[in-house]
């Protein structure tokens, strides 16, 4: 019983120096190195070839769906073209943000 309490006081003791003792989080506001490709590739996903990529997972799920007489297909190919239109926004986000 005295070991789980010491192990539990290290826990708290460690999670509350580190918490005092974390800087910002500065994920995607520095290096310029990638920037290009980053601008490359949120353009080819927001551009045509995104959208060209999303409607043919749609048709190819679609194709499947028929041929095996299930709707998951379809589903699967309309999830992974809002995956396509969602996810560049949301991973900016997230990298952007200064916590």
């Amino acid at each position: 019983m005295k070991n789980t309490r010491n192990t539990a006081v290290f826990a708290a003791t460690t999670a509350l120096f580190l918490t005092f003792a974390a800087g910002s989080a500065l994920a995607g506001t520095t290096g310029t190195e990638f920037q290009t490709m980053y601008t490359t590739l949120l353009n080819w996903v927001n551009g045509f070839l995104g959208k060209s990529i999303a409607i043919a997972a749609f048709i190819l799920g679609a194709g499947v769906g028929i041929a095996r007489s299930s709707p998951i297909p379809a589903l699967v190919g309309i999830v992974f073209a809002l995956f396509m239109v969602y996810v560049p926004t949301i991973i900016d986000s997230i990298m952007t943000a200064v916590v």
